[in-house]
């Protein structure tokens, strides 16, 4: 069966609009026209550091079995009509990008995905990329859309996640969100871990604080689970239409495992272990930084204030400590953390002067003269300070995460990973 793949990106910007939604609007329109696309769309988050990114740098991509009977045509006019109509054009940096194609998905086309959320990629580069592949490209503006847009009908999805997005009616965008809280956290209780990140403490995670036409996304391991949480979440303001999006989000796959930190390069994202070289110190702000270093070089790494508690952590480090660490390296060169796994941590030694006989804690006879109690007057002349060895509040072999409410699309949550937080 052949099929013909469509790819979206760049119709959004921080004032407004959502690339799912305007997949959604599309999709619906197919619909009516008689035309279904084959299973879930996709929803692909891109490189978090890329630097003209919109919100949360994601692209959408569909397929549509092709017959003979088929109206291209017909698809294509849809598509391109319902960007032209929605998408932020008045925003500087939004310069949507549609892609058509309708080949079989190659291991470079699988390569090229893995680039984009590796690393960054020019406009050039993915035309040039479209046009090796025989991919029909769309540019609106500057077309940077094009980028996501291949990368989103390209890239597998071996772990993946869903996501249940629902969309308000127009005349309530930019208003504030009506979502009972009550029922969310029900939700969470009667769904978790099927579904997860929903909340964090009195945070009510699946809201967005954008004014943009989401009302609220779940997401969750399957499309039942979700369809069971839709039902029991309450909003009193009316729901103009929800969509399930299969998507690499909280999947790890913006990670790459890196053996030096000299290889590591801005902008990009991994795993990569090495030994803390400093105490952490906190910065006006209350952002926590401290250096990671191993035979090849060091980095600066940071937890953010939005971490929030996740800072008690890191604070919790010492010079010596062996760590693993998961995240990237943003426009200033400081690697952001998203979680940590503690290989080994050095001993938390403190030295006391000796308890004398009588029970005084004694103290300095002079240079080189050991200890004296004041109390009774007992001299140690070869005495020497003990060494108190005090418990770390860290656990070795165990991971700590950044909260919900500051993790990034991608991060794949302990929940997932079958470990207990």
């Amino acid at each position: 069966m052949k099929l013909l793949h469509i790819g979206i990106d760049d119709t959004d910007s921080p004032e407004g609009m959502c690339t799912t939604y305007l997949a959604s609007i599309i999709i619906n329109e197919l619909k009516e026209n008689g035309i279904n696309i084959e299973g879930n769309p996709h929803l692909i988050r891109l490189n978090p550091f890329a630097r003209y990114k919109t919100r949360g740098n994601g692209a959408v991509s569909f397929k549509i079995a092709i017959s003979n009977k088929t109206d291209i045509n017909k698809i294509k006019e849809i598509v391109l009509k319902n960007v032209k109509e929605h998408a932020m054009f008045e925003h500087e940096n939004t310069n949507p990008g549609v892609v058509f194609y309708d080949g079989e998905i190659t291991d470079k086309m699988i390569d090229y995905a893995f680039k984009t959320i590796y690393s960054l990629i020019t406009i050039k580069q993915a035309e040039k990329f479209a046009n090796e592949i025989g991919a029909e490209i769309h540019k609106f503006k500057k077309g940077r859309g094009i980028i996501g847009s291949i990368a989103a009908i390209a890239c597998p999805l071996l772990d993946y996640t869903y996501e249940l997005i629902s969309y308000r009616v127009k005349d309530n965008y930019g208003k504030k969100r009506k979502i009972n809280k009550d029922s969310v956290k029900l939700m969470d209780k009667e769904t978790f871990p099927e579904t997860f990140e929903n909340i964090d403490g009195d945070y009510i995670a699946i809201e967005p604080r954008t004014p943009c036409p989401v009302l609220y996304g779940i997401r969750g391991e399957s499309v039942n689970a979700l369809e069971i949480a839709k039902g029991i979440v309450e909003a009193d303001e009316t729901i103009d239409s929800y969509s399930i999006f299969k998507t690499n989000q909280h999947t790890d796959m913006h990670l790459r495992k890196i053996d030096k930190i000299a290889n590591m390069e801005k902008y990009g994202c991994y795993i990569v272990e090495g030994i803390v070289d400093d105490d952490p110190h906190v910065i006006e702000g209350g952002h926590l930084f401290f250096t990671l270093k191993d035979e090849s070089g060091e980095i600066e790494a940071a937890a953010y204030e939005p971490t929030k508690d996740f800072r008690k952590i890191i604070k919790e480090l010492k010079k010596g400590d062996h760590l693993r660490l998961y995240g990237g390296i943003g426009c200033g060169g400081t690697f952001n953390i998203e979680k940590i796994k503690i290989i080994s941590l050095i001993a938390n030694t403190t030295y006391q002067n000796p308890t004398c006989n009588c029970g005084k804690r004694m103290t300095s006879a002079g240079k080189n003269k050991g200890f004296k109690c004041k109390k009774c007057g007992f001299k140690l002349p070869d005495g020497e300070k003990i060494a108190i060895i005090e418990d770390r509040n860290l656990k070795e072999d165990k991971f700590y995460e950044t909260p919900v409410s500051a993790r990034r699309h991608l991060s794949k949550p302990l929940i997932r990973m079958n470990i207990n937080r």
